[in-house]
């Protein structure tokens, strides 16, 4: 008797695949001392939880096969990097296009308090899922177009190649919004240290994974930590 089996999933020929992490937590905002600004955008060491977030992601990930590593221009994407790359023996390269969304006059510490004392613009934005309510933020068309436009470059530039791209909150609900199409903020809470995986296929993009964080905890936490 012939039997079929439950195929199992392959990324198709000449795919590439992305494994999109979040960097570890970053040094808490404290009100009247602003993150120093890298190109007007926030710029953070990791705090000490987020250096154990950038250990155990090395942890996770240091026996699988990448053929490139990437960060963003911010530095807590490079710190959570770091002991992945040096496990590995590899240097990471340079997106500049996956940084953060650009959070205008609410950059530099503000957006975690107005979030967390739910500003009204800060409530407006989640209802309409736009950042670019805030003043001064990235509009919300260009932040799409920059995201889709690195992934498909970073796509063209390693066909049937895995990458693990070290990148931001923002930036992975974008990714798997687009390769959904979803709601624009379907996809926003990912924890910090967290894996998100996605294959691209020319036009096809497929999710795979979302906020896997098997590696960070033996429990589940519905509590992500705040954007940037």
């Amino acid at each position: 008797m012939t039997e079929y089996r439950q195929p199992r999933y392959r990324p198709p020929e000449g795919s590439t695949e992305f494994l999109l992490i979040r960097h570890g937590e970053s040094a808490r905002a404290v009100p009247g001392r602003p993150f120093a600004l890298l190109d007007g955008q926030s710029d953070p060491d990791l705090a000490p939880e987020g250096r154990e977030h950038a250990r155990r992601v090395a942890d996770r990930l240091e026996h699988e096969r990448f053929d490139a590593l990437y960060v963003t221009t911010l530095r807590r994407t490079v710190q959570t990097a770091a002991p992945l790359a040096e496990r590995l023996g590899m240097t990471p390269l340079v997106e500049a296009e996956l940084r953060e969304v650009n959070l205008g006059e609410w950059e530099g510490g503000l957006f975690r308090k107005h979030v967390a004392e739910r500003h009204p613009v800060s409530l407006r934005m989640h209802a309409e899922e736009r950042w670019d309510v805030i003043p001064g933020a990235e509009e919300a068309q260009r932040f799409r177009e920059r995201v889709r436009g690195a992934v498909e470059r970073l796509a063209a530039a390693h066909p049937g190649r895995r990458l693990a791209v070290f990148t931001h909150g923002g930036v992975i609900a974008q990714v798997l919004a687009l390769a959904a199409g979803s709601r624009p903020f379907a996809f926003l809470g990912a924890d910090n240290g967290s894996i998100s995986q996605v294959v691209v296929d020319g036009e096809r993009w497929t999710v795979r994974r979302f906020n896997d964080t098997a590696h960070l905890s033996p429990r589940l936490d519905p509590g992500a930590a705040p954007l940037t």
